[in-house]
Formats: structure tokens, sequence, C-alpha cells
């Protein structure tokens, strides 16, 4: 399927609250940051996203009120790095993957003992 942009998508369409894998953005229209925000979060999913904007300060207080794993400035939703921790949110990811925190997502910690002599009780 080639690259595709949905243009004046809106919440009663199936692709507003689908998570797409494939080469498909939509555009949702919204008036101003609070309705962006708004917007962004309204879903159930929560992998990655991003903000664009001129002002890096302001664009960087809306990425921080997004639910999302990962939130990228001026940059695109897929840019991961392997040292870097991620994970999604709400319906989106299973655990963590990438860096420390993707080895210590994955395994479960046991301990286990053996006896090989005779204990001696009390001790």
């Amino acid at each position: 399927m080639p690259a595709t942009l949905l243009d004046h998508v809106t919440q009663a369409m199936r692709i507003f609250s689908a998570e797409t894998f494939g080469p498909v953005k939509r555009i949702v229209r919204v008036d101003g940051v609070e309705e962006a925000v708004a917007c962004a979060n309204d879903n159930e999913y929560g992998l990655s996203a991003s903000v664009f904007g001129r002002d890096q300060a302001l664009a960087f207080r809306v990425a921080r009120r997004i639910d999302s794993g990962i939130c990228h400035v001026n940059g695109p939703t897929v840019h991961d790095e392997a040292q870097m921790p991620s994970s999604g949110v709400k319906g989106s990811g299973f655990g963590c993957f990438g860096g420390k925190a993707g080895i210590v997502e994955f395994p479960e910690l046991r301990w286990i003992t053996m006896q090989t002599t005779p204990r001696q009780y009390p001790f």
C-alpha cells in the first residue's frame, strides 16, 4: 500500500480510533492546543506520538500532556534508539523493551536453593 494521508478525519470515522501500523496518517483538524491534546488522548491506544511546532518550549509542554509511551517533538513517531526504554500506554504495547528497562521487564526473577548435605537443627 502506498503511503496515504487522510485529511479531515472525524471521530465518526473508524480510522479515527484505529491503531494503524501501515503507511497511513490521519489528519484531524482542531482549534488550538487544548483541543489538540484532548484529540490526541481521545483513544484507547498510546504507543507513540509526535508534536510539531515552531515554539519548542510550547511543543515540549504539549508533548508532556499526551498519553503515549513515546512522544517526539518535531520528529516522526518512529524514532527508536536501542538504548532507550520504550513502551506503550493504555491498549498499546506489552511491557517495555529497549535498554536496561527491556532487560528487567521480561525475565522472571526466581531463587532456588538446594541443600546437598544434612542440616543441623536448630541452626
